[in-house]
């Protein structure tokens, strides 16, 4: 499994030679293509050939593009991630609506728990117990919003009462930031896979052309909450967004093994695929939260 993640900070141009990725800047290097699994263009002023992004289609890497202020701000996506895509995607069309719905409450609960180990771990008693009730009344389909129930509370605990995910400040920033990477890494699977991003099993905003990998990364956000807790964001900087990147290459355990972040969205990916595709949520395999 290719595990690498790449990030191009200053002006080069990059090329493909013989599996290579070349980086041509002041000095010259290569990297395996099969080693990366994303990679990250930060400066404007990188150029690449016509030949290596097709090479870096063929091999399922991710592709995420930066703007001037090195946010990332659009990914390569390619049309094709399976042999089989439009039977894939026919089933996607057809996933029933109830099994959906289970898998739905299945990362809800996974969200809600990983956020309350969080706070237990920061010896936050009185907001773990609080998540820990909404968990005891998580109904189908998260019917009464106990997500955003503990979102509230688990941001307040985090950052403070006064805090709001909608406010323009370093710590969203970075949040957003890291999100973004695994938004990426979910829509490399999602494609790789032979589905559509577009078609959620929760999220279904038109204008998100994202929905599916919305819903599946939920239970990851915690990985970067806690990375940007421990950040000293009196500004958010660029060894701040490059550690956010490494959390891809950071291990976890999956299935009685320990995997890179990477290769455990993989795990985890397919393992809800075949939960939607055989009605059957017990399929899913969730990554353990350690402290």
């Amino acid at each position: 499994m290719s595990w690498r993640t790449v990030i191009i900070s200053s002006r080069a141009k990059l090329d493909y030679k013989m599996n290579y990725l070349i980086i041509r800047g002041e000095d010259t290097s290569k990297i395996y293509l099969n080693e990366i699994s994303t990679l990250i263009i930060e400066n404007t002023g990188v150029s690449l050939t016509a030949y290596l992004l097709s090479e870096l289609i063929k091999r399922k890497i991710k592709v995420i593009f930066c703007d001037e202020k090195r946010n990332p701000q659009s990914e390569l996506i390619s049309y094709y991630g399976s042999h089989d895509c439009s039977a894939k995607i026919k089933n996607q069309i057809n996933w029933d609506c109830n099994t959906k719905k289970f898998v739905w409450t299945e990362v809800v609960r996974e969200k809600i728990y990983n956020q309350m180990c969080f706070l237990r771990e920061l010896s936050r008693k009185t907001e773990a117990e609080l998540l820990e009730s909404y968990l005891n009344e998580l109904e189908f389909d998260d019917a009464t919003n106990r997500e955003g129930f503990a979102a509230k509370v688990y941001f307040n605990a985090l950052f403070g009462h006064n805090f709001t995910r909608t406010e323009e400040n370093n710590i969203n920033a970075a949040l957003n930031y890291g999100y973004t990477i695994l938004l990426s890494a979910f829509n490399r699977e999602i494609t790789v896979n032979g589905y559509l991003t577009q078609i959620g099993i929760f999220h279904d905003s038109m204008f998100n052309s994202f929905n599916l990998a919305s819903d599946l990364m939920e239970p990851y956000r915690i990985l970067v909450d806690r990375e940007v807790y421990w950040m000293d964001l009196n500004e958010f900087t660029t060894k701040d967004k490059h550690d956010l990147a490494d959390i891809l290459n950071k291990e976890v355990l999956i299935d009685g093994k320990r995997h890179f972040v990477n290769n455990a969205i993989t795990i985890y990916c397919k393992s809800v695929f075949n939960a939607l595709n055989e009605n059957d949520i017990s399929h899913i395999r969730h990554y353990q939260y350690e402290l």
